[in-house]
């Protein structure tokens, strides 16, 4: 299967972003700019351990999980919603690499919160950052 940009564009990153009630020009494009060209350094930088298109590893993953998904249920239910159902019980971080619209949920919730915008479950408060924003 061929993918090119625009199709990631528009067949991955925008549907994820409006799923999860986070679309916005800026997010779209940080994310999409991020996936097709990582950035030197930074939270989407090419990383030895990073999965996925947005090279998020095991420690960013469980990080988003556990400090900010376990307080919001409904947001944690929605991004779960996109993840393989047995397959993410058994590894997680699998679906990083294996699941386009799951890794960009991820991206996008690490994006947010790196750009100090408050999230509220479902509502992003959409707040532009550089892309060379450190870990």
């Amino acid at each position: 299967m061929f993918v090119t940009a625009e199709l990631l564009r528009e067949q991955v990153i925008r549907p994820t972003l409006e799923y999860l009630g986070a679309w916005s020009p800026s997010t779209e494009s940080f994310l999409f700019n991020a996936a097709i060209a990582a950035p030197e350094l930074g939270l989407f930088s090419v990383k030895k351990d990073g999965l996925g298109l947005f090279h998020i590893t095991p420690a960013q993953h469980r990080d988003i999980w556990d400090r900010f998904l376990a307080f919001q249920p409904d947001m944690a239910s929605r991004v779960r919603g996109l993840a393989s159902q047995r397959a993410f019980l058994s590894d997680p971080d699998r679906e990083l690499a294996t699941n386009l619209s799951y890794c960009t949920a991820i991206a996008c919730l690490l994006y947010q919160r790196a750009s100090g915008s408050y999230i509220a479950d479902t509502e992003f408060v959409d707040k532009p950052v550089k892309a060379s924003v450190s870990r």
